[in-house]
């Protein structure tokens, strides 16, 4: 075998590192999910903010020959910003102190549905077959039917359970997107008199910018097994239709949905 001199050897290590960094990265989400499952973000908020792992342990329910184990969970979650660590340790028995960063605030605030939904294993797995996707010719069913045996949304009118899911993850998402949106940019939203929210699922979306501005006339269209369950307080107008069918008309159309989460042509939000 002939010897590689030392300027190749590092750069195949180098590569080999490259490599390893993509094929763990996996690891960083499943690290999030359990995080997001123990509710670890809410132990630490729950003791101002910043805990030692027993604190966190006296709200987190593990059992006890786990306790390793999540000391390297926290490391993962550290090193990924979820969490940051106190250095050095200020506690009298030395233990690491661990702190909420901007990441997991939005874990206690908000974005847990969000993440739920997108790291349930129902969106997670159709991935594997990527590969099997590509190969296929056009047009070809999206990654999720390819998967399931049918799209996101038809799937949403048969599990009820799944139907929550979505819906519950999206509306987190749009919720805390129009907040920002209209703190950053309110003087878009002072010029329009009528706004349909295309795909708009609950109408998470369409009620943020009612209640903030309600001279704008909103409204969503979506299907008609989501208009069903459509809340009934709210001055938002729902209305059943097909996307690709019509829109009814208004100044704006607002299109934030979830085909980018499956690569398929449905739209929700």
């Amino acid at each position: 075998m002939q010897l590689l001199n030392n300027t190749t050897t590092q750069t195949l290590l180098d590569g080999q590192l490259d490599l390893w960094h993509t094929t763990f990265a996996f690891m960083k989400s499943m690290a999030l999910k359990s995080a997001v499952d123990l509710r670890i973000a809410d132990a630490i908020q729950h003791n101002g903010g910043a805990a030692t792992l027993p604190e966190i342990l006296t709200k987190v329910k593990l059992h006890p020959s786990k306790i390793p184990n999540l000391r390297r969970l926290m490391r993962v979650l550290t090193t990924t910003n979820v969490f940051s660590i106190q250095h050095p340790p200020t506690t009298e028995e030395g233990e690491p102190v661990y702190k909420l960063t901007p990441a997991s605030q939005l874990l206690v605030s908000s974005q847990i549905p969000f993440a739920n939904m997108l790291l349930n294993p129902m969106i997670v797995s159709p991935f594997f077959e990527l590969g099997t996707w590509f190969q296929r010719e056009l047009p070809d069913p999206c990654i999720f039917k390819q998967a399931h045996g049918m799209a996101v949304w038809e799937l949403t009118r048969k599990d009820a359970a799944f139907d929550a899911l979505v819906n519950k993850g999206l509306a987190s998402d749009s919720q805390f997107i129009l907040d920002v949106a209209i703190k950053l940019n309110a003087e878009v939203f002072q010029s329009i008199s009528s706004l349909i929210d295309v795909g708009g699922g609950s109408g998470a979306a369409a009620q943020t910018i009612s209640k903030a501005f309600p001279h704008v006339k909103c409204s969503v269209l979506d299907l008609e097994h989501i208009v069903a369950n459509a809340p009934a307080d709210t001055d938002v107008q729902y209305i059943t239709g097909d996307m690709f069918e019509s829109i009814p008309p208004a100044n704006v159309v607002l299109l934030k949905g979830g085909k980018q989460l499956t690569g398929q042509s449905g739209n929700k939000s």
